[in-house]
């Protein structure tokens, strides 16, 4: 059945990197990067809705989900590094081209690969996957971009707060309207891998980070108007992390770009899951994969 769901494990550059993956392996491949504080399991529904017409793999990034997570003083917590890792996981998996779904801390990873060669992305998916300053939502990121310019125990103490069960939960239900609908499994999940010991460190590490991704983003742009690459951004209306005028600001680089907001927050698959599939497939179905 091309809907089952396969958990594999696979070493790249002597780490061990989980994935999940579904689908022909002849099919264009659809390449799921999820965010901050998720894994693959944001995609556990997806996947099958999607996997009868696409190859769907779905990786955890190193430090996340059942990926592996070596010490903050073994591995570079960098995007840069992030993004080196999945590199090397299409490598081993054989994918050449792919089409992208990134969401969250997995859109600077998606740049990223998309830099790097241009014309192994077939087309992209954004879902609260940012690449404008337009949508930074405040006041969520203040604390974490005071932080990263001038990290001390003041600024620190601030963000360590984004790694609470209660903030966690948050994620998951700002902006929906039902939340019985959202799966508290959710955020017990992702609390329990936040709360593994050196997992604090790990994330401090990316928060640091970040402004990077935020710095790459004229390259960014430049990408989106040298090659006019198929988007859809579906992106939560109500979203209080990446706003929605980040979706819409792919219109400034990418005319074309078909923009659908949804009556949901950061997690919109969690609410709606069949809304989202079916732009994904219908959007999918009209470009080149």
């Amino acid at each position: 059945m091309t809907g089952t769901v396969h958990y594999r494990t696979v070493e790249v550059n002597g780490l061990e990197v989980f994935h999940r993956e579904a689908g022909d392996p002849r099919a264009p491949v659809l390449l799921l990067l999820h965010g901050f504080p998720t894994s693959s399991h944001m995609f556990r529904n997806l996947i099958p809705a999607l996997a009868d017409r696409y190859r769907v793999i779905a990786p955890d990034h190193i430090g996340f989900g059942q990926s592996a997570m070596p010490a903050v003083t073994d591995f570079p917590y960098t995007f840069d590094a992030l993004t080196e890792v999945t590199s090397g996981l299409l490598e081993q998996l054989g994918v050449d081209r792919f089409a992208m779904y990134v969401q969250d801390y997995g859109a600077p990873i998606g740049w990223r690969l998309a830099l790097a060669d241009p014309r192994r992305v077939t087309a992209i998916v954004s879902q609260s996957g940012n690449a404008y300053t337009e949508g930074f939502a405040r006041p969520f990121w203040d604390g974490l971009f005071a932080y990263a310019e001038g990290p001390n125990p003041g600024t620190e103490a601030a963000v360590r707060g984004a790694l609470t069960l209660e903030v966690t939960r948050w994620q998951y239900l700002n902006g929906v309207d039902d939340p019985s609908l959202v799966s508290p499994d959710n955020w017990v999940h992702d609390q329990a891998l936040l709360d593994r010991p050196g997992n604090a460190e790990i994330q401090l590490s990316l928060f640091r980070d970040y402004p990077r991704n935020v710095d790459a983003y004229p390259a960014v742009h430049e990408y989106f108007r040298n090659s006019q690459v198929p988007l859809l951004a579906v992106w939560g209306e109500r979203d209080e992390i990446f706003g929605p005028d980040g979706a819409r600001a792919f219109r400034k680089d990418l005319p074309d770009a078909e923009v659908h907001l949804v009556e949901s927050g950061h997690f919109a698959l969690e609410s709606h899951l069949e809304t989202v599939a079916e732009h994904i497939r219908g959007f999918l179905g009209r470009v080149p994969t």
